[in-house]
C-alpha cells in the first residue's frame, strides 16, 4: 500500500468535514463468502486501513461494523489459534462457535453493543456478514430501515476455487467442505438479494482477482452517499435534530449529509488491492 498516498487522500477527506457527520443514516450490507476479500475491499471503499485488523472507523464517515476480529481474539483466549479452526473436530468446532458464551457469541456481543452505539447516532455503517442466510440478511435490513436508515448492499463474488485457495492462505481457516456450503449458500443468495435491495442498491464486485474496484461498482457507490437520506423516517429525524438545535440551525448541504470526500473516495479504491503489491511500493 503506497502509505503517502493514502495520507493525502485523508488529508483531502478530512478538509470536507462539516458540522455534522458524513453519511448519516447510511448503512451498507456486505455480502460474500469465506475468502471473498469483502472486508478488505469495503475497508478500501470506505477509506480505513486495509492492514488494521481491528479497524472500525472510516474517512467516509461510515463505521465498520464486523465480529470476526472480536472472535480471532477470542479463540486465541481460549487456547485456540484461528489457524486451527478447520483442525477441530465437529464437536471442538460448536464449542467455539456456538452459543452466547462462546467465542463466537461473545464477539456478535461486542459487535452488537458498538453498532447499538452508532445507530444511537444514526451514524453511517457498513455491516459485514457473509450473506449465506438470507432470512438475517433481510431482517437486518428492516431494522435499519425503521430506524430512518437507507439501505445498500455490496456482494463481493469469487468463484469456489479461488475461495478455497484464500481459506487455505489466509489466518482464520474453515474447513474446505464448510467453506464450500456457505459459498453455494451465498451464490444462491446472489438474485434475492438483488429483489430485496433494488437494482440501483446492490452491487456486485467480482473478487475472484484482486484489482482496483470497478468505475461503473464506485460510480453507485458514491451515488448512494452523495444522495440525501430518503428514508421518510430518516428524514423526520434529521428534521428533529435540526429543531432542537434552534432556529439558527442550517440544513446539512448533500455533500455533507450523504457523502463527503467521494473525490478521494474513488481515487482510494482505484488503488491496487494491498496483496497485489510488492514491498518495493510500499513506503
Amino acid at each position: 500500500m503506497n502509505i503517502k498516498l493514502v495520507r493525502k487522500l485523508i488529508r483531502e477527506y478530512l478538509l470536507v468535514e462539516g458540522v455534522y457527520d458524513q453519511n448519516i443514516l447510511k448503512a451498507v450490507f456486505m455480502a460474500g463468502g469465506p475468502g471473498s476479500g469483502k472486508s478488505y475491499t469495503a475497508k478500501l471503499i470506505f477509506l480505513a486501513d486495509p492492514d488494521l485488523a481491528n479497524a472500525s472507523a472510516t474517512w467516509s464517515g461510515l463505521k465498520l461494523v464486523n465480529s470476526d476480529p472480536a472472535f480471532e481474539r477470542n479463540l486465541e483466549k481460549a487456547g485456540v489459534s484461528p489457524s486451527d479452526l478447520a483442525n477441530l473436530s465437529d464437536e471442538e468446532f460448536e464449542k467455539m462457535t456456538v452459543g452466547p458464551d462462546s467465542p463466537r457469541g461473545r464477539a456478535k456481543k461486542t459487535r452488537d453493543s458498538a453498532k447499538g452505539h452508532y445507530v444511537d447516532g444514526r451514524l453511517g455503517v457498513v455491516i459485514d456478514g457473509t450473506g449465506d442466510d438470507y432470512s438475517k440478511i433481510s431482517a437486518k435490513k428492516l431494522e435499519m430501515e425503521n430506524l430512518g436508515y437507507d439501505t445498500m448492499m455490496i456482494f463481493v463474488n469469487t468463484s469456489l476455487e479461488v475461495a478455497q485457495e484464500r481459506n487455505a492462505a489466509r489466518k482464520r481457516k474453515l474447513k474446505p467442505e464448510l467453506v464450500e456450503e456457505i459459498w453455494r449458500d451465498v451464490q444462491e443468495n446472489m438474485g434475492a438479494f438483488q429483489s430485496l435491495f433494488g437494482g440501483n442498491n446492490f452491487v456486485i464486485i467480482d473478487n475472484t482477482e484482486y484489482g482496483p474496484v470497478s468505475g461503473a461498482a464506485q460510480k453507485a457507490i458514491s451515488a448512494f452517499l452523495k444522495r440525501p437520506v430518503e428514508n421518510p423516517v430518516g428524514k423526520k429525524w434529521i428534521e428533529q435534530e435540526l429543531k432542537a438545535k434552534g432556529p439558527a440551525a442550517k440544513r446539512p448541504k448533500a455533500a455533507r449529509a450523504g457523502g463527503g470526500g467521494s473525490k478521494a473516495m474513488r481515487r482510494m479504491a482505484s488503488l491496487a488491492h494491498p496483496r497485489q503489491q510488492g514491498p518495493e511500493e510500499e513506503e
